[in-house]
């Protein structure tokens, strides 16, 4: 049997070897002055013998204190990260778990505000391209369970995403079921994961199907005015394209007031998709792809929770399925929808 396969050793073993409350094993494994040197002793010595590994879950639950879940999000405007942040502390409150939240947008020095954070929690998620994989194996290295959200898997450390891929290339094929021929991508591919695989499974979406790729995406952030000033210089091209393929819901809400502005009816003149699904996107007649933005949140958190539990569990990959909702942006048909769930 490895180390790995060999069950997990708790504080009360180890409090049970010594004979002391966990609470004393505790402050004994933090160096506080309330505990004799001869009980540390003997703590440090059935720690080494049991090759005990302490969680700082425990070490809260020793002290009498809730465990606190640290979440790092690149940024928390905006309806996409608030929807996945309400997911995400909504089972961390069921749990009895404080959360703490760091957005590293605009943040000088990202990279030392997460370990500083790491040092503050019992566990944490890191989500999307807030730091790098050095940072990441960095956290996991100090025993911080830590659980990846919406950013691709690094080491052995449970991830969870939406289903980009599937989603996009959904997309692109009704829209070439249209007879659309020429596309524009706005949004940034190299600021986020999720945007990434989207803009490569529009790429060979349309590969596939024999056609040509878009040009160089009009590269903008994932926001309602950023949206509308990326949509105007895409539309001032020559030819104009036929469909505005947008990274997220807010960028496509720019770019509808940015056609409205120009005088262009949607979609008789243009068309216009988005991503993600929120409230807004339906008012707008957006045809969008809706991702389960709370069940991601939830996720990380109750898997983050087995691991600050000490889960033996194998590491976890999940891709949570996505679905295309079809409205009137994109070309005439029957309103409001949706692939089968």
């Amino acid at each position: 049997m490895t180390l790995q396969d060999r069950p997990q050793v708790t504080i009360y073993e180890v409090a049970q070897r010594v004979g002391v409350s966990i609470a004393t094993v505790s402050r004994a494994l933090r160096g506080t002055d309330y505990v004799a040197p001869e009980t540390r002793r003997r703590v440090l010595a059935a720690v080494e013998e049991l090759q005990f590994r302490p969680s700082r879950l425990g070490q809260s639950l020793a002290e009498g204190r809730h465990a606190a879940n640290g979440i790092v999000f690149p940024d928390l405007a905006g309806p996409y990260y608030s929807e996945v942040v309400l997911g995400y502390e909504e089972v961390a409150a069921e749990l009895g778990n404080s959360v703490l939240i760091l957005a590293t947008h605009g943040r000088p020095d990202p990279a030392r505000k997460v370990l500083e954070l790491a040092r503050r929690v019992d566990g944490m998620v890191v989500m999307g391209r807030t730091v790098t994989d050095e940072i990441v194996g960095q956290v996991a290295e100090t025993g911080v369970p830590t659980v990846l959200l919406a950013r691709v898997a690094v080491g052995a450390l449970d991830t969870i995403t939406a289903d980009n891929d599937t989603g996009a290339r959904r997309l692109v094929t009704h829209l070439l079921g249209h007879g659309y021929r020429h596309l524009a991508y706005l949004g940034d591919p190299d600021s986020s994961p999720d945007v990434t695989a989207r803009y490569r499974a529009v790429r060979e979406t349309l590969a596939d199907a024999g056609r040509e790729p878009p040009g160089a995406p009009v590269r903008c952030a994932f926001d309602v005015d950023a949206g509308h000033r990326a949509a105007r210089q895409a539309l001032a091209a020559s030819p104009r394209p036929e469909v505005l393929v947008c990274a997220n819901d807010e960028v496509a809400l720019g770019a509808l007031a940015a056609a409205a502005e120009l005088g262009l009816s949607v979609p008789a003149d243009v068309a216009i998709t988005g991503w993600d699904d929120v409230m807004a996107a339906r008012y707008a007649g957006l045809t969008t792809v809706h991702q389960p933005m709370r069940e991601l949140g939830a996720t990380a958190a109750r898997w983050l929770q087995d691991r600050m539990t000490g889960s033996g569990a194998a590491v976890r990959r999940e891709v949570l399925p996505t679905r295309l909702v079809v409205r009137t942006s994109c070309g005439p048909h029957d309103p409001e929808t949706e692939e089968p769930r």
